[in-house]
């Protein structure tokens, strides 16, 4: 299963939401979807999920168009919004039974569904409360588990964490993961870059209707950080290893971090590999050794101006 998204524009008079959009992903994956307030995350993911028509352009779901065949497309996408359910004339189970039926499950079939998503979303012991009496939290499991009822192979997710408690973060984390693993293709937006980096093995940019940047997770760093910090604790010896550290080449810049070291490596990653190699042999004994990480808000940050549309 692919998502493709192909050339995506959506204007709203004067304002161009959406502006010549494109990226793909594949079943298994989970990309993150970055960028500040009005950069046409959310356009383009109700573009997706066929609440929205686009101005031009087009998104294919496993080759299907949501333009052209936006029913069949409604089939394979499943669409968790920003918004929570508010009903407060629904129980959770009532909740979850009324789009079961929309999507067009039947009989036995609709309630092994019903159970299924239940259980694996942990809603089995609250299906009688009512939706509007739940904590946010709570009313997340029950958005994520109407948009599982079709079982679909694409799913989109506007800032489900937003909100929500450590614990209820941590635990729509792990569900996330199960879901990739299960061959689903994720496409998950969120302003917790911290979390979005944990769970995401890709990610695109978005500011003012432009996409910035957009690849595999690990490439992104490495387009952007050209030079490596290595963090280095020796068991003694502190001043010495920091002296012999500011006279190597490839060395451009050398600082104390507590009991660590940071030395800024200009080169491939073999080169650290080297500079290890060559403290040893001089003598120093080292105690940890480890390449320190760009992360997704660094890249954010150097990629983004902050403006709005």
């Amino acid at each position: 299963m692919k998502l493709e998204v192909v050339h995506l524009k959506k204007h709203f008079e004067n304002t161009k939401a959406v502006d010549d959009v494109s990226f793909s992903f594949s079943s298994g994956q989970i990309v993150g979807f970055v960028g500040p307030n009005g950069a046409g995350k959310t356009t383009t993911m109700r573009i997706i999920a066929t609440l929205d028509e686009p101005t031009s352009g087009d998104v294919f779901l496993d080759g299907v168009s949501v333009v052209e065949e936006p029913e069949k497309a409604r089939h394979l996408v499943g669409y968790v919004p920003d918004a929570l359910p508010g009903h407060s004339d629904m129980s959770v189970q009532e909740y979850l039974d009324f789009f079961a039926r929309a999507y067009g499950l039947r009989g036995a079939a609709r309630r092994q569904v019903l159970e299924e998503v239940q259980e694996f979303t942990n809603l089995t012991g609250i299906r009688e409360k009512m939706v509007n009496s739940l904590s946010k939290g709570m009313k997340q499991r029950v958005t994520l588990a109407r948009a599982l009822l079709h079982d679909p192979p694409i799913l989109i997710m506007d800032e489900p964490a937003a909100g929500l408690d450590p614990r209820a973060r941590i635990e729509l984390r792990e569900l996330v993961r199960v879901l990739a693993t299960q061959g689903k293709a994720i496409l998950i937006s969120s302003h917790i870059l911290t979390e979005l980096a944990e769970m995401c093995n890709g990610a695109v940019i978005i500011e003012r209707g432009h996409i910035l940047m957009a690849g595999n997770m690990q490439e992104l760093i490495t387009s952007r950080v050209p030079k490596r910090t290595v963090l280095i604790r020796p068991f003694a010896g502190q001043e010495d290893l920091y002296r012999e550290l500011l006279q190597l080449p490839n060395i451009e810049a050398v600082r104390v971090v507590g009991p660590e070291i940071a030395a800024e490596v200009n080169g491939p990653e073999d080169m650290c590999c080297d500079l290890l190699v060559h403290l040893v042999q001089r003598g120093f004994r080292i105690v940890e050794f480890k390449q320190q990480r760009a992360n997704l808000e660094e890249i954010f940050m150097s990629v983004t101006k902050g403006e709005v549309q």
